[in-house]
């Protein structure tokens, strides 16, 4: 559940990733550095890191990332070409999760006290006006440590 909640929220910045043109490398970066964030949190709410490099994990986020029948994906890709969620949501039929769960997860990772740098990017774009650009500039300064 935790994996399928958090790749949706990894997959609109996937797509706000490629509205961007920013490039094979930064999709990987960003799948990698998702991945972790999803693990840590399932890890913290009592699963086991590894179940995140398995299908559930893994293979759910490359596929729900790279697709282009994937409706996050679709609205982050929308977005990092200029459109604002508004226009997007008015725009569509059916319900992108990630959009509402980026909430969800920002708060349950506030609660348990754990750093989700994506996940806080994606809410700033999407419900405090950053723009797209900003938010990979301030990802990409964040000061460098060891991985947990």
């Amino acid at each position: 559940e935790t994996a399928g909640a958090v790749k949706n929220v990894i997959a609109l910045a996937a797509g706000m990733c490629a509205g961007m043109k920013l490039g094979d490398n930064a999709m990987g970066s960003l799948l990698t550095r998702g991945l972790f964030e999803m693990s840590k949190l399932g890890e913290a709410l009592g699963g086991n890191r590894l179940t995140f490099s398995g299908l559930s994990g893994m293979g759910d986020l490359a596929t729900t990332c790279n697709s282009p029948n994937s409706r996050n994906r679709t609205v982050g890709e929308r977005i990092g070409k200029g459109e604002t969620l508004q226009q997007v949501l008015d725009s569509m039929v059916m319900v992108a999760e990630g959009v509402w769960t980026s909430r969800a997860v920002r708060e349950l990772a506030a609660e348990l006290e754990i750093e989700m740098p994506i996940t806080e990017a994606v809410c700033k774009i999407l419900f405090e006006n950053q723009s797209p650009r900003l938010a990979v500039k301030e990802l990409m300064d964040r000061q460098l440590k060891a991985e947990d």
